[in-house]
């Protein structure tokens, strides 16, 4: 019978999570602990469900940071991931659990790199099948004794979250293999296929972690660090019941390009969620950026780095990108290594490998460790360096697969045959050219291994970090200053052969770094590896071991703990608001002064005002960015041209289009001033001549500029280039969005070279790379009319200025700074507004152009039309009229005398 958990699912996924009772399906809740600060305030009874229920209400709520009692006093960090770094075993006499540390689990060991201060409590699922009537007394065991907060999800609900999504899904994928590619059983078919139901059930696993996380948070004081892409869609959840909490994710995968990533039906949901987070750490530059190119493709955001942080802001939010690849334990390998059962295991390998040189490999059995391509390129070194037959052997230790699929039972039968083909081929009586262990290794037998091994190679084709050449630098080393370490006395030495393609790769300058799909190169590789001169492996070996001796994993933490503090550092400074359903759900962070224009204010001081100065833009303002039809409604003409007819009133449309561009779109609007190409011409009303309001200007700068745009417009297909009187505009918004911005980057570049000695300035926008003469901006513009008006007696004691993009941004500074001086009179109201809710100069914002619109509709109700305006225009229209009942009659009188 299928459990009550997955009767919601479809609306669970669709982000409907209001609409989720209690999960049910034969898990039962975990009361609430009695524990040193971790107490679970109720204020009302119910479930912890019946209570997230009440507070799951979707739109805008304004920010509160939790509706849970904070009891703490000191900072505390949670650390969630999918396993807790804990063993559990059941009794012998099958009464109840016996419990110790996972001593080889990560995130155990990240704990030595927190501050003291600083408690860390885990939470995760247990590596054992816990009945549900045991539940409750495990997790008070766990909690006293270690700190621990179990998840328990369902058998039915845990294999559809990670076998068939995590594992079957989203793990091939961000190792770079296409859906279409994939055999695992990710969908009822089995081909590999999106499979909704399985997304649906990763998603609310991901609310079982949710709800683990409420009933021990403190969301003021403590941190959140979560871990890996099992838990993706977490950070929406927890931001969306708290808003200001302090959240950190760290993939420990690769990311994926985005022309792989975007095959992914649910790209955006996921990209959403991290964004909720304050950081998101990375082991290395490639996963970044392909997640920031990502963002830049799918979303439209892009990265800005300061002072050596990466940053993306998320609508007002600015979150963090680490990129920090994690290190190992010092502490736990060298007490291994310390360990007599090591000395004796080390003793017996080098009685059985005595005389020869020992590769070794150390994998887990996947699709992507690449270890039969290490086969076939040590099967090729022997046959083509002879010398090295009898001489050379590889060990192999294959870790038990965590998997399943077809993809993998064929890795396996591949990895089994050439084994035998070539030990049937070069081997001998007394020796063996593969060693293949195909079973779990302890730690201690592994590290006994890496210590005779006189290289390690690792040719994976793809994988997140592997720390296998870092605990093979550590044993080839030894215990610094021991007298008792016959196997690494003298110099220490170590080689390496590393794919290119593993995270720590970058790190290991030293290494022999291969394309593990070219055998012959590998093969070579191997040859030099154990080929090369002892005072070589030894420089190598030491220099690779001053970084992994300081790079280890309490390093990692530390420098993630302090970033995720610098990056949350503001976040009670700012005001917020939680906006959105489901995964688009995010939190906006805004200014303490910036706020909605409230209209019953601007009409308060708009109809207080004797001379009112009003300065829009149009794009973006008046007329939607996305919209195709960019003419002035008749509606908005009527509003202009009522608020023009108010003799107290000077009205500008301030935009950066042409001047015939803007007279033809307002021909209609006989009043309004216009101010175009960002203000370089000005005209009073629509009988006026156009001036130029900067100094002329030779414009030969233009035949200097304008082949450079060509050159960059014919390489990027979709740019064009817009050439107006006294600028030139490239517009990328058509190209290859990466591309584009790329180039225009490039353009920016090549333009202020090419402009150094030219009275010009070289701006990017929107879009836009612009060139136009210096002295030119909406800001200064604005200022020139504003000052133009106090000498003609009609000094402004009202402005109003809205704008959506960068060059508005002039505007907002420059009359922001106007009002300080007399140009307008004292206490004028200053209402700067931009469009949309997004960081800016300005201190009101309008959400779209419809609310400006409406904003000006209002305005407009609230003016004194001017008699005599509505009599020019009467009598405007009925000499028109004339005009047009005089043509009529000329025609008539022709087509009678035609006749």
């Amino acid at each position: 019978m299928m459990s009550r958990s997955y009767t919601n699912l479809l609306d669970l996924a669709a982000g409907n999570f209001a609409a989720l009772g209690p999960a049910g399906g034969g898990r039962r809740r975990s009361s609430s602990f009695g524990m040193k600060r971790m107490s679970r305030v109720m204020t009302v009874p119910g479930t912890l469900s019946e209570l997230d229920d009440e507070d799951d209400e979707p739109a805008a709520t304004s920010s509160v940071a939790s509706d849970v009692p904070s009891s703490a006093v000191c900072e505390r960090l949670i650390v969630v991931a999918n396993q807790l770094p804990v063993v559990a075993r059941r009794r012998a006499d099958g009464k109840g659990w016996t419990f110790s540390w996972d001593d080889d689990s990560l995130l155990l060991r990240l704990r030595d790199g927190v501050p003291d201060e600083m408690e860390v409590l885990f939470i995760g699922t247990l590596r054992a099948d816990v009945p549900a009537c045991e539940q409750d007394e495990v997790s008070q065991a766990l909690i006293d004794g270690f700190g621990c907060a179990p998840v328990f999800l369902p058998a039915g609900l845990y294999d559809r979250f990670y076998q068939s999504f995590c594992k079957g899904y989203l793990w091939p994928l961000f190792h770079y293999m296409l859906p279409f590619a994939s055999a695992l059983p990710t969908s009822a078919s089995g081909d590999g296929r999106f499979d909704r139901g399985a997304w649906e059930a990763y998603v609310l696993a991901n609310k079982y972690f949710f709800e683990k996380v409420v009933e021990v948070i403190n969301p003021e004081d403590d941190y959140v660090w979560v871990h890996d892409y099992h838990l993706m869609a977490l950070p929406t959840f927890l931001r969306r019941r708290f808003n200001r909490l302090r959240i950190g994710f760290f993939l420990h995968s690769p990311f994926p390009s985005s022309e792989i990533y975007r095959s992914l039906p649910v790209r955006e949901e996921i990209l959403r969620t991290l964004l909720n987070c304050d950081l998101i750490g990375f082991h290395t530059f490639d996963y970044a950026r392909h997640f920031l190119s990502c963002c830049s493709r799918m979303l439209g955001i892009e990265y800005q780095s300061k002072r050596g942080y990466i940053g993306l802001d998320y609508f007002g939010r600015t979150v963090g990108i680490k990129i920090m690849p994690v290190g190992i334990h010092m502490g736990q390998l060298q007490s291994v290594l310390r360990s007599s059962e090591k000395e004796r295991m080390v003793a017996e390998l080098q009685k059985q490998f005595e005389g020869k040189a020992v590769l070794l490999g150390v994998d887990d059995m996947d699709i992507f460790k690449g270890i039969n391509l290490k086969l076939l390129a040590f099967e090729n070194m022997l046959r083509t360096h002879p010398k090295w037959q009898g001489r050379a052997v590889l060990v192999q230790i294959a870790n038990p697969a965590r998997g399943k699929g077809k993809d993998l039972e064929a890795i396996q039968a591949e990895i089994h045959e050439s084994c035998e083909r070539i030990n049937r081929d070069f081997g001998r009586p007394d020796y063996s050219p593969v060693i293949f262990i195909d079973r779990s290794v302890p730690s201690v037998e592994r590290i006994a291994y890496y210590t005779v091994a006189e290289c390690v190679v690792v040719t994976a084709v793809r994988d997140g970090m592997n720390l296998t050449p870092y605990e093979y630098i550590v044993c080839r080393e030894g215990i610094p200053g021991s007298e008792c370490e016959p196997e690494v006395s003298g110099p220490k030495k170590s080689m390496l052969v590393v794919s290119e393609f593993i995270g720590c790769s970058p790190s290991l300058s030293g290494a022999i770094r291969v394309n593990p799909w070219n055998i012959e190169a590998t093969a070579e590789a191997l040859n030099e590896a154990i080929s090369m001169s002892e005072r070589e492996k030894q420089l190598r070996h030491e220099k690779h071991y001053r970084y992994v001796s300081t790079h280890h994993v309490a390093y990692w933490s530390r420098s993630f703990v302090q970033d995720l503090e610098r990056a949350c550092k503001d976040h009670f400074r700012k005001p917020c608001w939680g906006i959105g359903l489901g995964f688009g759900f995010r939190v906006v962070a805004l200014d303490a002064h910036f706020t909605k224009l409230n209209l019953d204010s601007i009409i308060m001081s708009y109809e207080r005002a004797k001379s009112r100065a009003i300065f829009l833009d149009y794009d973006g303002t008046l007329v939607p960015q996305t919209s195709l039809n960019k003419n002035p409604s008749e509606e908005l003409v009527r509003i202009i041209n009522t608020l023009c007819s108010d003799r107290n009133n000077r009205v500008f449309i301030v935009s950066g289009r042409s001047k015939d561009d803007l007279g033809k779109r307002f021909i209609s609007c006989p009043k309004l001033g216009i101010a175009a190409e960002h203000g370089y011409f000005l005209r009073w009303t629509r009988d006026e001549e156009w001036q130029t309001t900067a100094q002329a200007s030779d414009f030969g700068w233009m035949q200097m500029a304008k082949p450079v745009m060509d050159l960059y417009t014919e390489a990027t297909d979709g740019s064009t280039i817009e050439t107006k009187e006294t600028a030139l505009v490239w517009h990328h918004q058509d190209a290859d969005q990466g591309f584009g911005s790329s180039q225009a980057k490039e353009m920016l570049d090549h333009l202020e070279s090419v402009l150094a000695n030219e009275p010009v300035s070289v701006k990017s926008g929107q879009f836009i790379v612009e060139v136009k003469p210096q002295g030119v901006s909406k800001g200064l513009i604005a200022e020139k009319i504003l000052t133009s008006m106090k000498e003609n007696g009609q000094q402004a004691d009202f402005v109003l200025c809205v704008g959506d993009d960068r060059s508005d941004e002039d505007m907002f500074e420059n009359i922001a700074d106007v009002m300080k001086r007399s140009i307008v009179a004292p206490k004028t109201p200053l209402f700067a507004c931009t469009v949309g809710q997004k960081p800016s100069k300005a201190r009101f914002y309008l959400d779209d152009t419809f609310e400006v619109v409406t904003m000006l509709s209002s305005l407009a109700d609230a003016s004194e039309p001017d008699p005599m305006a509505d009599l020019e225009d009467d009598l405007a229209t009925s000499v028109s009229s004339l005009e047009i009942n005089d043509r009529m009659l000329q025609f008539s009188n022709l087509r009678t005398e035609g006749s």
